[in-house]
């Protein structure tokens, strides 16, 4: 059962997140993020499953970003319109357009197109959908280039689909073959693309009747299987000339299957118009991936997972390649510094998560299941041993020294510096907060059943099975020269009085 929401307190909301058009940039993207999204079985939005731990429709906002030319970008929500826009953000030349009801991807991007059309936008339109999480900045730069160069008024991103076809449900491209259906040839308008049919639109035909379309004056001909057999897909990527489409948009219509307006239909209504319609396809052919239910977004994770390997696998070690995480940041902070010339030697274990702010540094070694997020910044030569925790909150920042050793299990969280050559050994746990940061000293070594919070604790100090919350550790020397150990210190206990013998 769907939510209900109130549309005016919704278009507040985002209205208060979009920015202004800049009708000086001559590039704009749609990106369509609108959908149920229902078979994904979810209480999240489709939008907001994460591809490599970043949202699917954050990763499609930035490879426009990235891909094009300082262009304007409208996010067109609908379903957890809220959700999406406020994972999304507010983001200069960015505004969130509302799809109150899902018509299809015709009227999601007549609603796109308002903001751009209130504001005298002229240029190139790019139209993607939401849920393309492995689209590269790379992939959009080459289609963007495709269309330039090409005479195009409209460029669809076609795929090439591999496997059982009867699985395949994405709509087909038709192309002119080489005759029509009085056996002349088609010469130079052979291979031209003359509309899209969606897979439900085939499934609804006649098994003894053939699909017959018009081009240019001919008559081509085709029979249901050969097209459930087209295994070229249409990828939801589309270019046009501002001009173009919004003069034309006006002529969709929902005489189909589902009874909605799709965007695909503009190909067979440019061509009606003389205007010249083009297909490109992806070299990746990966990056053309969308998905509605959770296998395929596993597998898209996978191939995400296999790309940062392939990145990083000749710099740094990995212990199991299809067992773990470093977030797209951290990746390309270590191959700028592989390209500074200086060996790294770092190592990385099975099943060790990297997230995003952490600055790894030469000689780090993260052991099996180390998990590390946040604002956490290495020293040189850091050993991490396994199953170790470490984190921050956004705000705070976590420094590690050179020569620091952390051993098994331990949970070290928050506003912490650790000195170099210090060893926190196994059993210990230890937060600093924003008002009580942790610091560690130089050479200090804390091990035993210990927890530490908010405290100050001097170069040199040995700490065993203490408890210290916002003390300052001095270090003091005995007789014999050496520094006095804090050993079994703990608070007084509370509730003393309900603890009895049996």
């Amino acid at each position: 059962m769907e939510e209900k929401v109130n549309p005016k307190e919704v278009i507040s909301i985002l209205n208060d997140l979009s920015s202004s058009v800049d009708t000086t940039s001559k590039e704009a993207a749609i990106i369509l993020t609108a959908g149920h999204g229902k078979r994904i079985k979810s209480n999240v939005s489709k939008m907001l499953h994460n591809i490599w731990g970043k949202p699917t429709v954050v990763r499609v906002y930035q490879a426009c970003e990235h891909g094009l030319d300082n262009p304007n970008i409208v996010v067109v929500v609908g379903i957890k319109a809220e959700d999406v826009a406020s994972v999304v953000g507010e983001k200069v030349r960015t505004v969130f357009a509302y799809q109150k009801e899902q018509n299809g991807t015709g009227h999601a991007v007549r609603i796109g197109m308002e903001p751009l059309g209130q504001n005298g936008f002229d240029g190139t339109i790019f139209i993607f959908p939401g849920d393309m999480g492995l689209i590269t900045s790379e992939a959009v730069a080459k289609f963007k280039k495709s269309f330039e160069e090409s005479s195009a008024d409209m460029m669809v991103m076609t795929g090439i689909y591999e496997g059982d076809y009867k699985k395949n449900y994405y709509g087909r491209i038709i192309r002119v073959p080489e005759k029509d259906v009085n056996k002349k040839n088609s010469g130079k308008d052979f291979g031209s693309v003359i509309e899209i049919i969606e897979h439900k639109d085939i499934l609804n035909l006649a098994e003894d009747k053939p699909y017959i379309v018009e081009f240019k004056g001919k008559t081509y001909s085709f029979t249901k299987d050969e097209l459930l057999t087209n295994n070229e897909f249409n990828a939801g990527v589309y270019a046009f000339k501002s001009h173009e489409l919004k003069k034309y948009l006006v002529e969709l219509k929902s005489d189909n299957v589902q009874q909605e307006i799709y965007i695909t239909d503009m190909i067979s209504i440019f061509n009606k118009n003389g205007l010249t319609v083009h297909a490109v396809s992806p070299e990746d052919q990966s990056v053309v991936m969308g998905f509605n239910v959770k296998s395929v977004l596993k597998e898209m994770d996978a191939i995400a997972r296999e790309r940062a390997y392939e990145k990083l696998k000749d710099i740094i070690e990995i212990d199991d390649p299809e067992d773990f995480f470093i977030c797209e940041e951290v990746i390309e902070e270590i191959i700028q510094l592989d390209k500074n010339g200086t060996p790294l030697d770092i190592k990385i274990g099975k099943g060790a998560h990297i997230g995003h702010g952490v600055k790894l540094n030469v000689g780090v070694e993260l052991k099996k299941n180390v998990h590390v997020d946040g604002n956490v910044h290495f020293g040189k030569n850091v050993k991490v041993w396994e199953n170790v925790l470490l984190s921050t909150f956004s705000h705070q920042t976590f420094k590690i020294g050179n020569n620091v050793e952390i051993l098994w299990g331990d949970i070290i969280k928050g506003n912490i510096e650790i000195g170099d050559g210090s060893r926190i050994e196994s059993s210990v746990n230890m937060t600093g907060s924003d008002d009580f940061p942790l610091r560690i000293g130089k050479n200090v070594l804390i091990k035993g059943t210990s927890y530490l919070f908010g405290s100050i604790v001097e170069d040199d100090i040995f700490i065993e099975h203490s408890v210290l919350i916002k003390k300052k550790v001095e270090r003091q020397l005995k007789k014999d020269g050496s520094v006095r150990p804090i050993r079994f210190y703990l608070p007084m206990p509370e509730g003393i009085d309900s603890i009895t013998d049996l």
